[in-house]
C-alpha cells in the first residue's frame, strides 16, 4: 500500500516567503520621498546649477574655436556624480534602519536579504532609465545648448554611446554602490564599530599597497591602456564582480548579525 502526501507546506511556506520579499520591498519604499523624491531634487539643483556655469562661460567666449574646446573640457564633468553616492547611502540604510524592525516583524535574514535586492534592482532600473531619458535631451538639445555634458559625460560613453550601452552603464554603477553600501552597513549589524574600524584599516593598507606596486613597477602607462581599451562599459562590466562579491559578503554577515535598536 502505497501513500502520498500532497505538498502543501513546502508550497504554503513558497508563498509565504515571496510575500515576505515583497513586503520587505515595500517597506524599503515607505519613506518615498527619501527614495524617490529628494535624489531628483538634488539632482535637480545641480544641474540649474551647472546650467548657470555653462550659460555664463559660453557668454564670456565668443569664438567658435573657443566654445569648441570649452565643450571639450566639459565631456569630464562629474556633476552627477552625486546621485550614486547617495544610492549607497541608501544602502546602508537599508541596513541600518529597515533590517532591526523587518527582524522584528518575524522576517527571515534570507528574505529580508532578498526582499532587498530586490529594491536595489528595482530603484537601479528606475534611475537608470531617468538617466537615459536625460541623456538623451542632452544629445538632442547638443548640451542643454551650450555644449554642457551632465548626463553624457566621458564616464558614461560620450555623446556616441547608444541608449541601451548608457542604461547599462548606469545600472551597473547603481547597483555597484548599492550593494557596497549595503555591505559596509552588514560590516557594522555585525561586528559594530571594531568591525568598521578593521575594514577601514584593512581597505586603507590594500588601497596603499595597490598604488605603490603600480607606481614601483611602472605601470600606471599600462593602468590607463587598461581603461582606454575596454572603455567605459567594459570597465562597469567588470565592476559587476565587486558588486556580485559584495552581495555576497553583504547577506553572510547578516546570517550572524544581531540587530540592537
Amino acid at each position: 500500500m502505497t501513500i502520498q502526501t500532497e505538498p502543501t507546506a513546502p508550497a504554503a511556506s513558497d508563498r509565504l516567503g515571496g510575500s515576505r520579499i515583497i513586503a520587505v520591498l515595500r517597506l524599503n519604499f515607505v519613506n518615498r520621498f527619501a527614495v524617490l523624491g529628494l535624489p531628483w531634487m538634488i539632482l535637480g539643483f545641480i544641474f540649474v546649477v551647472n546650467l548657470a556655469i555653462w550659460w555664463i562661460i559660453f557668454s564670456s567666449v565668443s569664438d567658435p574655436a573657443d566654445r569648441a574646446d570649452v565643450s571639450e573640457g566639459l565631456q569630464y564633468s562629474g556633476a552627477s556624480f552625486y546621485i550614486f553616492v547617495y544610492m549607497a547611502v541608501v544602502g546602508v540604510q537599508a541596513i541600518a534602519m529597515t533590517f532591526p524592525f523587518a527582524l522584528g516583524y518575524s522576517v527571515t535574514r534570507r528574505d529580508f536579504w532578498l526582499g532587498t535586492a530586490l529594491t536595489f534592482v528595482v530603484l537601479s532600473a528606475l534611475y537608470s532609465a531617468g538617466m537615459t531619458l536625460l541623456a538623451a535631451i542632452e544629445v538632442w538639445t547638443n548640451g542643454w545648448g551650450f555644449g554642457g555634458r551632465m548626463f553624457t559625460a566621458l564616464y558614461f560613453g560620450g555623446t556616441e554611446a547608444p541608449w541601451f550601452e548608457r542604461f547599462f552603464l548606469f545600472f551597473a554603477a547603481f547597483l555597484f554602490f548599492f550593494f557596497v553600501g549595503a555591505a559596509i552597513a552588514a560590516i557594522y549589524q555585525r561586528w559594530r564599530v571594531n568591525g568598521m574600524v578593521v575594514f577601514t584599516a584593512v581597505l586603507t593598507l590594500a588601497l596603499v599597497a595597490v598604488v605603490g606596486v603600480i607606481t614601483l613597477s611602472n605601470s600606471w602607462p599600462a593602468v590607463g591602456e587598461w581603461f582606454a581599451v575596454n572603455g567605459p562599459a567594459g570597465v562597469v562590466a567588470w565592476s559587476l564582480l565587486p558588486t556580485a562579491v559584495s552581495a555576497l559578503a553583504g547577506f553572510l554577515l547578516l546570517r550572524r548579525a544581531t540587530p540592537k535598536t
